[in-house]
């Protein structure tokens, strides 16, 4: 987790700026650089063309279906950013990356180097501009029309780690995956709607009940959605019983 005092300065290289724009000015985002935990600078690649069309992109060398995008932009691009003498890390969003997940979420929130977003469009990237990238992430195994919304998926992801982003730093404790559970219920008030009650466990104010509730929650919820994160997580003498009584449970409804 990063340190008090530092942030999370990026670059987002993208032919379409305004799409992540409308994101970054709200919420917690726009708080974050309003705190100036966090820094993001979009860098439009078709401001690097050349041509009166701001060409980007071309038909692939072999044939085949779709665009390609055309080195030369990029690479003059990412030379605009060495200006500045800053260390970078690349990041290129692709379904070939590494998938995404909590873990490499904290570990760039303590990257001191600043973070660099390459948004692939079209068919693919020309093969070149590979060379230019240190890692490459895929937020999942399905096909998006660019790498923007994984860029935005990641920077939140890891904005929200920052110390001083959230407003209760406990929230970055209990969320999902954070304790290697999938969440717990939340409840709010009205205690009843349309027939529908708050659990009378989370109304006794007694702390050790509603924390044990809500572990318990959270392994059913999990057991039943993603039992492979039971698998790896280690497990407390609490956690062996509680999961033997949703088990007994499941067994006495069915």
């Amino acid at each position: 987790m990063v340190p008090f005092g530092l942030n999370m300065k990026c670059d987002v290289l993208t032919l379409f700026p305004d799409i992540l724009s409308v994101y970054l000015n709200e919420s917690i985002l726009k708080r974050a650089q309003e705190k100036k935990l966090l820094q993001v600078r979009l860098v439009n690649i078709r401001d690097f063309t050349s041509d009166a069309h701001r060409t980007v992109d071309d038909a692939p060398f072999g044939g085949g279906a779709g665009m390609v995008f055309k080195p030369e932009p990029v690479y003059r691009a990412m030379d605009s950013l060495k200006e500045d003498g800053e260390t970078r890390k690349v990041i290129l969003l692709s379904p070939q990356g590494r998938p995404f997940n909590q873990k490499m979420a904290e570990a760039y929130s303590g990257e001191t180097a600043r973070l660099v977003f390459l948004c692939g469009r079209y068919e693919g990237i020309d093969e070149r501009v590979r060379n230019l990238v240190d890692e490459e992430v895929s937020v999942g195994d399905y096909v998006l029309t660019g790498g923007e919304l994984g860029a935005l998926i990641i920077i939140d992801a890891v904005t929200r780690l920052i110390p001083g982003a959230l407003g209760d730093e406990r929230s970055i404790e209990e969320e999902s995956f954070s304790w290697g559970l999938l969440d717990y219920p939340h409840y709010t008030r009205p205690r009843e709607f349309r027939g529908m009650k708050v659990p009378e466990v989370l109304l006794s104010g007694n702390h050790r009940e509603i924390e044990t509730w809500r572990r318990k929650e959270a392994l059913k919820k999990t057991l039943a959605v993603r039992p492979d994160l039971i698998d790896a997580l280690e497990l407390t003498e609490l956690d062996k019983k509680l999961l033997s009584e949703i088990k007994e449970e499941y067994h006495g409804s069915h």
